[in-house]
C-alpha cells in the first residue's frame, strides 16, 4: 500500500484550508478532517471512508467563542456544558447556521459540534482558520483508530496526509447530547458520563440505538452495527452448548474467570479508564489471522463502562 506523507501541523492546516482531507489526532480517536464549510471536502471524507451520506459529521472548533459561528439558538444548558467540559470529549447537537452545508448534517437542521482537547487538533483548526468536519479516520463501520498507524493501515492510499499525535488518551468517541427535547438526550455515551452531565444541568435521558439505514441519523456513530473488526467479535452470554471455533482469542477484563486464556486484558485491575483507552488498540491487535473469533469479557455497565458496553454491542456480531 502506498502511504500519504506524514504531515506537520502547518502543512495539514494548509492542506485543509485548500480543500484536502487530512487525518488528525484528537483525545478520543483520530479524525479524518476536512473544511466543514466546503461541500467538496466533505464529499471527499465520505468517499474515503465509504461512509453513507445519511450518517452526519461532527464539526470541530478551536474555542468556545467559535460556537456561534456554526450553531444558532443555542440553549443555556449547552453553554453551561461547554464551559464545564470543553475542550473535551463532548459533542452537542444544536440548530445549525446556514453556512454549514447540508452534506455535513445529512440534511438535518442541526449540527453536531465539539471542541477537542488535543492541542495538535486545536492548533490545526486555528491555523486552517475554518471549522473542521472530522469523523473517525477509518473505513466505515470498522474499528476506530487510536494511533496514526491505524489510520495508515486503513486509509493510507485514500487521503492527503496524516498528523501523528501519538496514542489517543481517551480511546473512544465523544459523548453526544441533543437538546431538541425538553429533557436533553444522550445519543451516544462516551467519557463524559450521564452522571457527570446530570451533576451540571440536571436530568438527562440515555437513548438506545435505533438506527434506520437510509434515513438521516440523529447524530454520528449511532448505527446498531459499527466499530467492527474483520474477525468476528462476540460480546454477551454465549448460547448454551455453543462450541467456540478453534483459534478463538479472548479480550479479558479484570479477573474474570474463563476456560479460554486471556490474549489481552483491557485492565487487569478492572479500571474502566484504562480499559477505555485500550479498547480499540487491543481490537486492532486481535483482528489478525490466524485468529478466527474474538470473545470479550463482560464489563460493568456503569460510569465509563456505559460507553464501553455501547461500543462492544455495536461491534459484536448479532447472531452465532
Amino acid at each position: 500500500m502506498s502511504y500519504p506523507p506524514w504531515t506537520s501541523v502547518s502543512e495539514a492546516a494548509a492542506l485543509l484550508a485548500s480543500g484536502h482531507i487530512v487525518a488528525i489526532p484528537t483525545e478520543t480517536v483520530y479524525g479524518l478532517a476536512g473544511n466543514a464549510l466546503d461541500p467538496l471536502a466533505l464529499a471527499k471524507i465520505f468517499a474515503a471512508k465509504g461512509r453513507p451520506v445519511f450518517d452526519p459529521l461532527i464539526v470541530h472548533i478551536a474555542d468556545i467563542n467559535s460556537l456561534d459561528n456554526v450553531a444558532q439558538d443555542i440553549p443555556e444548558a449547552a453553554y453551561t456544558l461547554a464551559r464545564t467540559f470543553w475542550p473535551g470529549p463532548l459533542t452537542m447537537v444544536l440548530p445549525k447556521k446556514p453556512c454549514i452545508p447540508d452534506l455535513a448534517t445529512s440534511g438535518l437542521s442541526t449540527v453536531a459540534v465539539r471542541l477537542p482537547q488535543h492541542p495538535i487538533a486545536q492548533d490545526i483548526i486555528r491555523q486552517a482558520e475554518v471549522p473542521l468536519a472530522a469523523p473517525s479516520a477509518n473505513l466505515f463501520k470498522h474499528v476506530s483508530p487510536t494511533t496514526a498507524e491505524h489510520v495508515a493501515d486503513q486509509l493510507g492510499s485514500k487521503i492527503d496526509g496524516i498528523v501523528d499525535g501519538g496514542p489517543c488518551s481517551v480511546g473512544v468517541e465523544s459523548t453526544i447530547i441533543s437538546f431538541q427535547n425538553e429533557i436533553p438526550v444522550i445519543l451516544r455515551p462516551g467519557a463524559i458520563t450521564p452522571l457527570m452531565i446530570e451533576s451540571v444541568i440536571g436530568k438527562v435521558i440515555l437513548k438506545n440505538s435505533t438506527s434506520n439505514p437510509g434515513e438521516a441519523m440523529l447524530s454520528p456513530g449511532t448505527m446498531d452495527t459499527h466499530y467492527q473488526p474483520h474477525i468476528p467479535l462476540y460480546y454477551g452470554d454465549l448460547p448454551k452448548g455453543y462450541v467456540l471455533p478453534s483459534n478463538t482469542v479472548r479480550l479479558a477484563f479484570g479477573n474474570t474467570v474463563s476456560n479460554i486464556p486471556a490474549s489481552l486484558n483491557l485492565s487487569e485491575t478492572g479500571n474502566l479508564t484504562e480499559a477505555t483507552a485500550n479498547l480499540y488498540a487491543f481490537m486492532h491487535k486481535l483482528d489478525v489471522e490466524p485468529n478466527r473469533f474474538i470473545l470479550v469479557d463482560p464489563i460493568p455497565n456503569e460510569g465509563l463502562g456505559i460507553a464501553l458496553n455501547d461500543r462492544l454491542k455495536r461491534a459484536s456480531i448479532k447472531r452465532l
